[in-house]
Order: structure tokens, then C-alpha cells, then sequence
């Protein structure tokens, strides 16, 4: 407890003995919560009383048991850990259940005293267990739970149930069954298409499990559409098609027989989906297929691949044509007001030039990729801000004296990462309504970074608006190791300081989900080639997430990525997240500029990394130098390799 600069939570004649017992405890506690073990957690549980990280045991030793507790050792639970986050972690859970089982008047008890408020399942059995006890009418949360339920990414039961509900009263229409289940089939979710369609009737599934299984032998069995249900699975069967062969969907949607029976809505979210495809194919047929859906009636994702295709071809009208038609939500994305921007800056009218400042003006900042290239684009290189005023003694007392903060530190130290993640972020965002105010994010920032717990500095200060400080968002550890390694090499250093923060956030035992270790996230067999074409003898898997042994290596891989993509930043970071099969495959057609190869990289991910990487690499450089730094002249452009350009490494991995 010292070490957090608290004083202890267990009397002083507790001993050292003790401490590491409950933490061994604590240890085994979340082996046997992760397997279910609910005799095992309530063993242990006594070894942990009167330790700081109590509650979470206490939360452990409950959730397993959760849908055979009775109500009041719930709410024994709930009282005996108010105000913390494993109290509102265990009413979420328990909200769900309740969802579960329609006991409407307990859930509406206790969302009254859900803090977090941030799960969309909640959101929807709550607007459901309202309509059921009559305290709305159907049409009061129609709107809210259709947008709820469309934006899913999973077949979950809550939304679902109160979209059938509503269905079954009137207030949404059988259509939002269908556009779920047109959503899921473009998204290779089949779960979702027969949930959303088994609402109408459970009759029709195995029609639309047929129509997404051979979506073609379908397709050449019907020979009319006429009735509803049909088309609407024809629909379907095409647009799972559009996934598998976006050309043969092509053929099959222009054929007299569908442009005749469907509708244009149903026409349109064909034409899309077959546009949506071939653009995440890098097809040049992409803006030519959506050119025959009415943007209107596209879903937002499905517009936006539109606008970049359009980028793509350089078809700067239909660029700007269709973000005037996105939704005021998406259409304010930075994303895309930069884009509008562009396209009414190519127009050459003078009135649209007017236009353009005023888009760029609007997110013109340090924020962000695009915020850079806005500012950039109104002859404002980047510098760093001037710094806020460090913390007070009287704040930084405050927010030390922060139980949930304490426990979050606590755990992310004795190893328990993820559960202090969760906490820290709930203490800092969600525990009150708006979150902590931006002098006590950056105290609490402040707090992380001396702790070394870097990605909860970066993250906790990145909140804050107004008062911004970059030593905390961009911090430098082992500065002297990673500026004389990259140097060594022939690497800027504000690179390799872009990639690390933007793969590990400085984590040194940071591992991935695919098995990624350390400050570079680098695979396992990748570790075992670089450190041969070094020279690196006597190397080990376990080594990897030694900092210099990684940073080593890392630095290395990206060096050698770099020099195999002709110094290209952009296609050097897409190939050390992506691997450097996809980036060769997708520098193939047209040149372009770097900024319009980045959005149509076809992986969401990747996409977003590399704009990160590059947006941090602009603010490190202005850190390591103290100039003014462009985003835009780490860019360039991007084409085919030159015939003259030595041969690609086929070795790299």
C-alpha cells in the first residue's frame, strides 16, 4: 500500500506473511473464476477478507454463482460494496439476468442505481420492462430501440426481444427485421439474420440459412419474387452473394427478373452491398456499382466505403455528393469533414473555397490524423501546446486518496491488468455522471505515469479538451534505449515511438490476443527470424519481453519493412501490423496519395493503426526536436513498385 502512497487498508499488525497469502489467493481466485470453480472461489475467499482488492474476490466468489443466488445475497453484495466498481459491475450482470427472466419490477428497482449506464442489452430490456409494466406506450421507445438494435454486432437477446415486441404492437415495421438480417448476412453473421427473421416467423429460417449457404443455387431456383418473404430473402441470397463474388452478384442483380420484381430499396441495399464489396476488393467497378443505389437508403458503413472508392477513382463529386448525404453524426467524423472539404476545395469555385476553410477550421487540431492534416491544409504546422499547470498538492492528495484508484493501481501491479484496467476506467469516466473534470484527469494521469502505468497516463489524459498535456499523452520511457537503437539502424525515433505507443502503450509484458509480446508487439516466429538476420545468437521466446531485447528486435523488423516498401511510412507500419502480403496487394492500380491509400486500406484495424502510428510519429517528432512538425510530409504517395525498384523481399514475414 506505500508504494500508492495510501496508507493501508489492514491494521498495522497485519504482516507481510499475510499480505502475500491474499495475493497468492487473489492469484488462484482468478484461475478458478475463469473456469467456473464456484466451491473453489468461496474457499479462497475467507484468505482475501480485509484486503484492498476484497471486493473484487468478493465479486469473483458471486458471478459464478450468479443465476443461483437469491436475491438477497445480491443485494447483501451491492450494499456491502456500494459506490465501487464491482458493485455496478455485479448489477450489471445481474440486470441482464433479470432481462432474462422478464422480472420486470426488480429490474426497474435497480437500473435506478446502475451508474455505468453503458450497456446496450440494458438499455433495451429496460425500455422493454417499461413497455410491459405500462409506464410508456410503444411508440415511445421505438426509436431508440430499433437504432439500438440495428447497430449490434451480435445476435444478443435483449434488443432483439424488444424489437419483436414492438413489431408484434405496430410500432416497427417487419422491415427493420429485414434490414437486421440484411446487416448480419453482409457481415458474415448468420446468427443475427435468422434471429432478426425468426421475429416474423420461425418458419422462414431455414430458408435464410439455405439462401446464405449457396446463395447462387438459391438464387437459380427462384424464378419470381412476387410474395414479400421471397424477395426479401432473395435480397438476402444476393447480397450474400455480393460477399463471396461481388461480380457475379453484378451479373446476377442486373438481370431483368430481380430489376423487375424488387424494389428500389431492395435494389439499393444490393447495389450497395455489391459496392461496399468490390471497394474492400480495391475494384475500380466499386463507385459503378454504387452508383445504382440511392445513397440515401445506403447504411452508414456502406457510405462511407463509397466515398472511398470515390477517392479512390478521384471522382471528387460523388466524394462530396455522398457525405451530403451521411447522417449529421457521421458526416461531423473528422474523417469526413476533412473529406467534404477536399472535394468542395477541387470544385475551383470560389464559394466552395469558402467552404472548405470553414470545414477545415471546424476540426483543425492536434487531435488526430485528419484534425493534423486540416490544420496542415490552413498553413498550420504542428507544435506542441503550451502545458497546463501541473497538478496542485491539494489535487493530487484528492485523486490519491481515490479508493477505486487505489485498487486499480493495486491490481494492475500484483498482475491482475485487465480487472485494474476496468476499474481505473470506470473511477475516472463513469463512476459520476461526465466523468472526472480535466484537473483531476491530469492528476490522475500524473499519478499513473509516475507508477509507470503508462496506457492509464495516455488514456486518463487524453480525456481532457482543454487542458492538454503531451508529456502525459505522448510520454518517452527508455529514451535513451529507443532513440540510440533507432538511430543505430537508420530509423527516426519519433517512429518507433509512434509504433510502440500505438501497439503496446508501453506495457512491456503487454501479449496479444494472437500471441503479440512486449513494448513492439512482436509474434513469436517474427522474434525468431529477426533475431537470425541480425545475428542476434543465443536468442529466446522468453526474452521477447525484455524492453531492450524487444526494442531490439522491433526496430529491426520495422527497419527492414521500411527499406522493402522504398521508405514508405504508411505501407511499413500497414506491413508490421498486417503482416506484408496484404500492403503489396494493395498498393496494386492507381498512385495515390498516401492519405487516400490509408482510407481504403481494407481492414478496419489496420486502417486505424497506421493513422494513428503516423499522427503519433508527427507529435514525437516534435517532442525529440522542439520544431514544428507536418503530418503531410510522412505521406507522399503511393503506387505500384517501379520496375526500376529492387525486388520485394519475399523472406520478410
Amino acid at each position: 500500500m506505500a508504494l500508492l502512497g495510501a496508507p493501508p487498508l489492514w491494521a498495522a499488525s497485519d504482516t507481510a506473511a499475510r499480505a502475500a497469502a491474499a495475493e497468492r489467493a487473489l492469484t488462484e481466485m482468478r484461475a478458478a473464476f475463469q473456469k467456473g470453480e464456484a466451491s473453489r472461489l468461496a474457499s479462497l475467499l475467507p484468505q482475501v477478507q480485509g484486503h484492498p482488492l476484497e471486493p473484487l474476490a468478493a465479486y469473483w466468489a458471486l458471478r459464478v454463482r450468479l443465476d443461483v443466488a437469491s436475491a438477497d445475497d445480491i443485494r447483501l453484495f451491492l450494499t456491502r460494496w456500494r459506490g465501487t466498481y464491482w458493485e455496478d459491475r455485479l448489477r450489471n450482470d445481474w440486470l441482464l439476468l433479470l432481462g432474462a427472466r422478464r422480472d420486470w419490477p426488480t429490474l426497474l428497482q435497480e437500473v435506478a442505481a446502475f451508474r455505468m449506464n453503458d450497456d446496450a442489452e440494458v438499455r433495451c430490456y429496460t425500455a422493454l420492462a417499461r413497455l410491459e409494466t405500462g409506464l410508456v406506450a410503444p411508440g415511445d421507445i421505438a426509436a431508440e430501440v430499433r437504432d439500438t438494435w440495428l447497430a449490434q454486432r451480435a445476435a444478443a437477446p435483449g434488443c432483439a426481444a424488444a424489437a419483436g415486441r414492438l413489431i408484434q404492437a405496430g410500432a416497427l415495421t417487419p422491415d427493420v427485421a429485414w434490414q437486421r438480417a440484411r446487416l448480419g448476412v453482409e457481415a458474415g453473421r448468420l446468427a443475427i439474420a435468422t434471429q432478426a427473421v425468426g421475429l416474423l416467423n420461425p418458419e422462414w429460417v431455414p430458408l435464410v440459412e439455405r439462401a446464405y449457404q449457396s446463395p447462387q443455387r438459391y438464387l437459380d431456383d427462384k424464378v419470381t419474387a412476387l410474395r414479400h418473404r421471397t424477395k426479401e430473402i432473395v435480397t438476402l441470397a444476393l447480397i450474400r452473394l455480393a460477399t463471396q463474388d461481388p461480380s457475379a452478384a453484378a451479373e446476377e442483380a442486373a438481370h431483368l427478373r430481380w430489376r423487375a420484381q424488387l424494389t428500389a430499396e431492395e435494389r439499393a441495399w444490393i447495389w450497395g452491398a455489391i459496392g461496399k464489396r468490390a471497394a474492400l476488393r480495391l475494384s475500380d467497378d466499386a463507385v459503378r456499382h454504387f452508383a445504382r443505389a440511392d445513397d440515401a437508403l445506403l447504411p452508414d458503413d456502406w457510405r462511407a466505403w463509397k466515398v472511398r472508392a470515390a477517392l479512390r477513382a478521384g471522382d471528387w463529386a460523388t466524394v462530396r455528393r455522398t457525405i451530403e448525404h451521411m447522417g449529421d453524426k457521421q458526416r461531423q467524423d473528422p474523417t469526413w469533414t476533412y473529406w467534404l472539404a477536399r472535394a468542395l476545395h477541387a470544385s475551383g469555385r470560389p464559394e466552395d473555397a469558402a467552404a472548405a476553410r470553414e470545414a477545415y477550421a471546424r476540426i483543425a487540431g492536434s487531435a488526430g490524423f485528419y484534425e493534423k492534416l486540416a490544420a496542415e491544409a490552413l498553413g498550420q504546422p504542428f507544435t506542441l501546446p503550451p502545458a497546463p499547470p501541473p497538478p496542485t498538492p491539494a489535487e493530487r492528495a484528492a485523486i490519491r486518496a481515490n479508493a477505486g484508484l487505489q485498487r486499480a493501481l493495486l491490481a494492475i501491479e500484483l498482475g491482475l491488468r485487465s480487472e485494474g484496467v476496468r476499474e481505473w476506467q470506470y473511477e475516472i469516466a463513469l463512476h459520476t455522471p461526465g466523468g472526472l473534470s480535466e484537473r483531476e484527469l491530469l492528476a490522475a494521469a500524473e499519478w499513473a505515469c509516475e507508477r509507470a502505468v503508462w496506457d492509464r497516463c495516455i488514456n486518463t489524459s487524453s480525456r481532457t479538451r482543454d487542458a492538454i498535456d503531451m508529456a502525459q499523452r505522448f510520454p518517452t520511457p527508455l529514451r535513451e534505449l529507443v532513440v540510440r537503437r533507432a538511430r543505430e539502424i537508420g530509423l527516426d525515433p519519433a517512429y518507433v515511438y509512434g509504433l510502440i505507443r500505438q501497439e503496446s502503450r508501453f506495457v512491456s509484458d503487454a501479449r496479444s490476443h494472437v500471441g503479440a509480446s512486449g513494448l513492439m508487439q512482436v509474434m513469436p516466429a517474427t522474434a525468431r527470424w529477426t533475431a537470425r538476420k541480425i545475428g542476434l545468437n543465443g536468442f529466446e521466446p522468453s526474452q521477447i519481453t525484455d524492453p531492450e531485447v524487444n526494442v531490439q528486435i522491433g526496430t529491426a523488423y520495422l527497419k527492414l519493412a521500411l527499406d522493402d516498401f522504398e521508405g514508405s511510412m504508411a505501407m511499413a507500419a500497414a506491413a508490421y501490423n498486417a503482416g506484408p502480403g496484404r500492403p503489396r496487394q494493395w498498393r496494386q492500380g492507381p498512385e495515390l496519395e498516401a492519405a487516400v491509400w490509408i482510407e481504403n486500406i481494407p481492414f478496419d484495424e489496420t486502417r486505424d493503426y497506421v493513422k494513428r502510428v503516423l499522427s503519433n510519429t508527427t507529435v514525437y517528432a516534435a517532442i525529440l526536436t522542439g520544431q514544428p512538425q507536418r503530418l503531410s510530409s510522412r505521406l507522399g504517395r503511393i503506387g505500384p513498385r517501379l520496375a526500376t525498384a529492387r525486388a520485394p523481399d519475399t523472406d520478410l514475414p
